[in-house]
């Protein structure tokens, strides 16, 4: 199946369309919109004409979008979500806003498991009502996560995979997930969208990799001696950011929803990670400006995180577009310039 174009509501005429009859354009809310998702997934929707809501904390950035409706608020306040939600009756909500930082919620279990959790089921809720009352078919994308594999060995993981967090972070999530099939078992269009890593230029500096690249980008400027870093063994499956939005759109205009792991299937160290973007700053001899910091190793950390995208590939028609050492040097080369 290839992604579909917005959806337009029947206006149940047979008739030509008119600027009377004409369907109305579809709505979509985004939460977390301030971040590399929700930029890159706000960009694209209103590039292809839909009204684009995005609610995002007081303080935090936001994308400067002529299209994009913002709103200021916190996901913890499940009566302010319910009302936003009901108010904008979307045709699609994809949930991304989340504490991301597996050491903040480390730090603040309560407040992830409020937000990566609790509050998902305000925004499962909301749209089951805005559902019932439209009488037309809300369809959600619930940003869930690798992190809820925990440390499941070595092999691909797929939708079947067994939930283990190791972490407040992963927990909360596997929460989210599981409330998301609960709801889509009762008639809501909810996909689980289970993303592996996806990077770009648009990371936040807390995330390793946009610290990689811009410590090594400092590196070949002269402006640093050195990169420290934690656990330089650990594996992910890093892909493109864009890809994986694309991935969520094509979710949610799916004739039926399911759960999807979206990954590239191929896993990289963090050394590989750093050998690729010293490579790209054009430093072949890297080891001497790394420094290891135990400290800057999570209380749990998962070993290796690889996906099995073929349910994705072959239900969705979803394919990346870029490879490992092109998504590294293109985060370099951003930082560069």
């Amino acid at each position: 199946m290839t992604s579909s174009p917005p959806p337009q509501p029947d206006s149940g005429s047979t008739s030509e369309p008119s600027a009377v009859d004409a369907p109305p354009t579809p709505r979509a809310l985004i939460t977390g919109v301030g971040g590399q998702d929700g930029s890159y997934l706000a960009e694209r929707l209103i590039r292809e004409g839909y009204d684009v809501h995005g609610l995002a904390l007081p303080d935090d950035p936001i994308p400067e979008l002529a299209g994009l409706t913002v709103h200021r608020g916190d996901l913890i306040d499940a009566d302010g979500l319910h009302r936003l939600i009901v108010g904008i009756a979307p045709h699609e909500i994809y949930n991304l806003a989340a504490m991301s930082s597996i050491a903040a919620c480390w730090a603040q279990p309560q407040r992830c498991a409020q937000v990566n959790g609790a509050a998902v089921a305000a925004v499962l809720d909301a749209a089951w009502q805005v559902q019932e009352s439209e009488g037309r078919a809300v369809r959600v994308v619930q940003a869930s996560s690798a992190a809820m594999f925990g440390d499941p060995g070595p092999g691909p993981l797929n939708e079947a995979t067994r939930l283990a967090p190791v972490s407040p972070y992963g927990a909360a999530k596997a929460y989210a997930h599981l409330l998301c099939g609960t709801y889509r078992n009762r008639g809501l269009h909810c996909a689980g969208a289970i993303l592996f890593n996806h990077e770009s230029p648009r990371r936040p500096r807390h995330f390793v990799t946009r610290k990689i690249a811009a410590g090594v980008a400092a590196i070949a400027r002269g402006e640093a001696e050195t990169l420290t870093l934690g656990n330089l063994d650990a594996v992910r499956d890093w892909g493109w950011a864009p890809d994986y939005v694309d991935a969520m759109i094509r979710m949610a205009r799916a004739e039926r929803p399911d759960d999807y792991v979206i990954a590239t299937g191929v896993g990289h160290s963090v050394r590989d990670f750093v050998e690729a973007a010293f490579a790209a700053a054009g430093i072949d001899t890297w080891q001497h400006f790394v420094l290891v910091d135990d400290a800057l190793r999570p209380p749990a950390d998962s070993r290796a995180l690889i996906g099995d995208p073929i349910r994705a590939q072959t239900e969705l028609g979803w394919q990346i577009t870029k490879k490992f050492d092109q998504l590294v040097r293109a985060m370099v080369a951003n930082e560069l310039a």
